[in-house]
Parts: structure tokens; C-alpha cells; sequence
């Protein structure tokens, strides 16, 4: 990937950015009316701690992001998008007490 940074490449059907694990016990850990297109390569969230991931979440009492009802970084079109996001700087974020 190193050879791509800052290009755009063509990832749409590549089988490294789509995975499912089935017979995991949490599958689909997200509500889903297409679980055939539900991608499992991040599992964790990797934008979890950007102000800017472009999912749907909300903020507990506690000030914790809420990401169960988020299925962006989940679906199968959105590999690209998120790498992207991944290398941005992240300018202005502030980090989160754990």
C-alpha cells in the first residue's frame, strides 16, 4: 500500500477489502437487512477516535461515542472511504480518556 499513498487505487472487488467471519457468535453485531454485504475487516472500528468518521453515532451520558446503530465502516462499499479517512491528519481532535 505504501507504493499507493496519496493515490487513488482500484480496491472495488479485491478480496482484501471485504471479509466476513459467519461463525462468529456476535455475527452480525449490528442490526442489518443485508448480511451477505456485511464486512467484518473492521471489526473495531478504526475511526472510533475521530471527531470526523463519517458514521452514524450518538454520545452517552458518560460522553462515549454510541456506534450500535452505525453500519458505515460496515458495508461493503465503504473499504475505500474509510482508508482514506485513516489518512488524514487528525487535526483538532482531542484525545478521549479511556
Amino acid at each position: 500500500m505504501e507504493k499507493n499513498m496519496g493515490k487513488k487505487w482500484d480496491w472495488k472487488g479485491k478480496a482484501f477489502s471485504f471479509f466476513q467471519h459467519r461463525e462468529c457468535e456476535y455475527f452480525p453485531c449490528h442490526r442489518t437487512k443485508d448480511p451477505d454485504e456485511f464486512n467484518c475487516l473492521f471489526c473495531f472500528c478504526p475511526l472510533y477516535l475521530r471527531n470526523d468518521c463519517g458514521g452514524d453515532f450518538s454520545h452517552l451520558e458518560n460522553g462515549s461515542k454510541n456506534c450500535s446503530a452505525c453500519l458505515w465502516p460496515h458495508r461493503k462499499d465503504k473499504y475505500g472511504l474509510v482508508m482514506e479517512r485513516l489518512c488524514r491528519p487528525m487535526i483538532g481532535e482531542t484525545e478521549r480518556d479511556p
